[in-house]
């Protein structure tokens, strides 16, 4: 698979301006898993007490005829997305919840249409929206149409509605300009000490290993890469990252910030593993940094440039767009930073 023609995109648009204003569409889709009525009326609400225009996708509260785990049948979830993408009056796609099902749908979109239909009426690029299944969706947006994402909590979902935190920063990510914007969890811990800047790609690991091979044949080099997973035995995260491993993904990181490990076992036996995969790459390596199925995660924002200085003494420090390292020394490690 080559690589594909360039959209013009500036895809650090929103590093001084915001992505939505009050008076933006955003367009629901649910390309993974089926919610229910009543989460859907209340993802709505959320969004249109920020000043925002909805509109949701047809097949939103599909079922399917068998798989009760996917929100419809393939053809109507693609659908969806891809309607939602080519409306000329769309400012951002949100996905309002995971699951399964993402995957699914990438080897039937037409790549060629969508970038035609990338920018919105103010030459900015749309903005996509999601977390976890949605993975496969910001690995496929990245390669095929070089735009920004949000990698962020999804509104259908209990945690959008329970968190105290969550709503506030999805807000705030959504309206206001990424610029400087500092992204570290209260829990972070260096785990290898360094410095590096690059792209900040990832998401969750399962659906990064099942791209491998799916979304591109060439490993982005040089990337910041965030992985983060839930509900994954220990073995199978090995296994996991065993993948990325082949595939060159691990050697070409700039570096790496790991998020919540949500229900995947004993945290001590989780970082042994982590530090086994990652440790040796003299590349900087951030440990529990909160994004992805915390309770109280996180977003992130995908396919735009970033710093991370992850000092041997001191608290680290992830900054959206700056482009040149924080201090002058980062402490062990700092020359292996690729960046």
């Amino acid at each position: 698979m080559s690589a594909p023609a360039t959209t013009g995109v500036d895809r650090h648009a929103y590093l001084d301006t915001a992505p939505l204003k009050p008076g933006d569409t955003v367009r629901f889709v649910s390309p993974s898993g089926l919610g229910s009525k009543e989460s859907l009326e209340r993802a709505v609400a959320f969004y249109e007490a920020w000043g925002l225009n909805v509109v949701v996708g047809e097949h939103v509260l599909d079922p399917h005829p068998r798989a009760s785990y996917l929100a419809g049948p393939d053809e109507g979830r693609r659908a969806d997305l891809v309607q939602a993408w080519c409306d000329p009056d769309a400012d951002a796609i949100v996905c309002i919840r995971g699951g399964y099902g993402a995957m699914r749908l990438l080897d039937g979109i037409d790549w060629e249409l969508m970038r035609a239909n990338a920018l919105r009426r103010d030459g900015r690029p749309k903005l996509l929206t999601g977390s976890s299944d949605i993975t496969a969706l910001h690995e496929a947006f990245r390669f095929h149409l070089d735009v920004p994402t949000l990698f962020c909590p999804m509104a259908g979902n209990d945690v959008f509605n329970e968190a105290t935190t969550v709503r506030p920063d999805v807000q705030r990510w959504l309206m206001e300009p990424w610029r400087d914007r500092e992204i570290t969890g209260a829990a972070t811990e260096v785990m290898v000490p360094g410095q590096a800047s690059g792209r900040f790609t990832g998401g969750n690991l399962s659906l990064m290993s099942a791209a491998v091979g799916a979304v591109e044949s060439a490993v982005p080099q040089g990337a910041l890469c965030f992985l983060e997973d839930i509900d994954e035995d220990i073995y199978r995260l090995d296994n996991l990252l065993l993948q990325l491993q082949r595939f060159g993904r691990l050697d070409a990181a700039s570096g790496f910030v790991l998020g919540s490990w949500f229900r995947c076992g004993e945290p001590e036996a989780i970082r042994a593993l982590m530090e086994e995969y990652l440790g040796h790459l003299g590349v900087p390596v951030l440990w529990e940094q909160g994004f992805g199925h915390d309770p109280e995660a996180l977003s992130i924002p995908l396919n735009v440039d970033g710093v991370l200085v992850a000092p041997a003494q001191g608290a680290p420090r992830l900054t959206v767009g700056a482009g040149e390292f924080l201090v002058p020394d980062a402490g062990a490690g700092s020359a292996g930073g690729r960046g």
